[in-house]
């Protein structure tokens, strides 16, 4: 499993790389599957931590619980993976 992790976070953001440049429709598409993610992510920890919080429950078990959260991870692994695309681009564009 660890390597299907490593080796997918460097193959996804290679074919994003590659596919802005076959469709230029797709940087459109990725970027804004990015701000859906980066809200997505923001506004789970805000409520999580808020109803930790709220419970006067602060223990790590309670605040770890958010890593389970299937849509938190989802966001989460498509904000890593577009950050290595903005990455190549911006290295690309120094060239």
């Amino acid at each position: 499993m660890k390597f299907l992790i490593i080796i997918g976070s460097l193959i996804v953001p290679i074919g994003m790389f590659w596919l802005q440049y076959a469709w230029p429709k797709s940087r459109s598409i990725f970027n804004i599957c990015a701000l859906f993610a980066a809200l997505t992510f923001g506004n789970l920890a805000a409520i999580s931590i808020q109803q930790i919080l709220h419970d006067n429950t602060v223990f790590m078990t309670n605040i770890h619980g958010v890593l389970l959260n299937p849509f938190f991870l989802l966001a989460g692994s498509y904000l890593g993976v577009y950050l290595f695309y903005r990455f190549m681009i911006w290295t690309s564009s120094e060239w």
